[in-house]
Parts: C-alpha cells; sequence; structure tokens
C-alpha cells in the first residue's frame, strides 16, 4: 500500500500548458490578469487531476467522509474539499511469517518458516476496516501458525506439511475476510528443531533399522532351519543319500591344494569312504 501522490504528471502538464496560454495572453493584451489567471487554473489542475494504475484502488474522502472508489485510470478531485487514501495494491502479495521456539502438542520446541500468498479483493472494507491491514495480515498470520504448532505433533508438522499449510489458510481466511482479504495458500517452508533432539532421533532411527536387520536375520536362520528339518528327514529315511552327500563334502574339502582334512575313523568306516581316501590319495601320488 503506497501512499499517495499530491501531483501527478498529466497534473504538471496542464499546469505548464495553463501558464503557456496565460503567458501568451499577457504578451498580447499588455496586461498582467490573462497570465494570472490562468496560472491560478493550471494550479488548480495540477491538484485536481489524479491517475491510479491497473492493479491499484483508492479511496476519495470529501471533508473526511467516504465517497467512492477511483481507479484504474485518470480522474479529478477538488483540491482541499476532497482528500485521497493510501493507494491499495490488489495483486497477490507474499508474506514470510516465523514462529520461534513454538512448542507443539508433543511439548517439543521449533522453529517453522512459512510463506502467506494473500490479496486484496475489497479494497473498500481494506481501507475502511483496518488502519495498517499489511500489518494485520502480518501479526494474525504469526499468532495462527503458533496456534497450529500448538495442535500437531512434531511428527506429523515434518511428515504432512499440507495438512499444516491448509489449517492455516482456514484459520486467516476466517480472520481477514472481515477486512475484504482472501488468504489464496500458505506454505510451510522448513521447520528447525533443537540439534540435540536431531540427535536423539537419529540414533532412534539407527536402533530401529538395527532391530529390523535383526528380524530379517531371525527370519533367515527359521528358514534356514526349516529346510534342514526337510533335508533331515529325507537323510533319515535315504541313508546312502546322506553318504552320498558327506562323501561329496569331503571332496570339496580336499580338492584343493594344501588343505587337510581330519575325518573320525567311526565316520569313515560308516559311511565307507576308505576306498574314496585310498583312491584318492593313489590319484596324488600318479
Amino acid at each position: 500500500m503506497r501512499q499517495h501522490v499530491e501531483i501527478s504528471a498529466p497534473g504538471v502538464t496542464l499546469m505548464v500548458v495553463c501558464a503557456a496560454i496565460g503567458a501568451a495572453a499577457t504578451a498580447l493584451s499588455a496586461k498582467p490578469y490573462p497570465l494570472a489567471i490562468a496560472s491560478a487554473i493550471g494550479i488548480l489542475l495540477m491538484f485536481s487531476v489524479k491517475i491510479v494504475r491497473q492493479w491499484e484502488k483508492v479511496a476519495v474522502l470529501r471533508f473526511g467522509r467516504y465517497q467512492k472508489l477511483q481507479g484504474p485510470g485518470i480522474f479529478m478531485i477538488i483540491p482541499v474539499v476532497d482528500t485521497l487514501s493510501a493507494f491499495v495494491d490488489q495483486r497477490v502479495r507474499i508474506s514470510t511469517v516465523k514462529a520461534e521456539s513454538a512448542l507443539t502438542r508433543d511439548t517439543v520446541p521449533v522453529n517453522v518458516d512459512a510463506i502467506v500468498f494473500w490479496l486484496v479483493w475489497n479494497a473498500e472494507k481494506s481501507i475502511l476496516e483496518v488502519a495498517s491491514f499489511e500489518d494485520a495480515v502480518g501479526m494474525s498470520a504469526q499468532t495462527a501458525l503458533r496456534e497450529s504448532i500448538g495442535r500437531h505433533q512434531l511428527a506429523e508438522m515434518i511428515t504432512d506439511r499440507d495438512a499444516l499449510g491448509h489449517e492455516l489458510q482456514r484459520i486467516l481466511d476466517d480472520k481477514t475476510n472481515p477486512w475484504g482479504i482472501t488468504v489464496q495458500s500458505v506454505e510451510i517452508r522448513d521447520v528447525h528443531i533443537p540439534q540435540a533432539l536431531e540427535n536423539a532421533m537419529s540414533q532412534q532411527a539407527q536402533a530401529e533399522r538395527e532391530r529390523q536387520a535383526r528380524i530379517i536375520l531371525g527370519d533367515a536362520e527359521l528358514q534356514v532351519a526349516a529346510k534342514f528339518a526337510e533335508a533331515s528327514e529325507v537323510y533319515a529315511s535315504n541313508p546312502t543319500a546322506l553318504h552320498m552327500r558327506a562323501m561329496n563334502m569331503l571332496y570339496e574339502a580336499i580338492k584343493e591344494r594344501g588343505s587337510m582334512v581330519i575325518v573320525p575313523s567311526s565316520a569313515v568306516e560308516t559311511m565307507g569312504l576308505g576306498g574314496m581316501l585310498a583312491t584318492t590319495a593313489l590319484n596324488k601320488n600318479h
């Protein structure tokens, strides 16, 4: 909202034209009256002609009483009798709001930065109903942000910022609509938490990941044990398969050079591995 300008460029132009006409008339008539009259008319026009830009509105007050809204474009007022309010910008505006050390519902201090997008949809109300609507919107947004933080837990604020923004928009709309102002949207830009709490949350997340890893490892052990149980049933019903598996394991262990495997004699006698060991030794000697 900018303050009104007393003198406009078209008004200055009209004053110069009137002064030039008065000077010419004075030169032709050799009398000073035309210049004085033309100058007075030029000064009157200079303070009468006003311009409002395309996106602005201004209120005309006559002897302090509201008359009408003007703009955009060029218009005229009566000097001394009429005055203008501040020009109201009706474009979308952006206000930055910060809430420092606000407590969440679970009593965690946070610093929250938000951006409020708003506009003036009724310039008459914004001029007549509130003294400084820009400051009023900023203070209301800060108060609403603190109230909304107190209704949410920290996890909700971090994971669901859109819900917090919609709630702030609703609260601000209820406050600013009587002033002719509407809040289009609110965006939560950042949520800062204390460093100590951030470290604790990091440790908690790490512990949770370790717990999940141990659970997965335990599930794997259960699956392996179940497979071993199934294999034991097969081997119990088929001793030859068990012997073949044992021989394969032994072969895999001794086929590498420089390896040595100690096998109990009872195992050799039970599985009939003596012949196989002798054959393997003979092959190595050859």
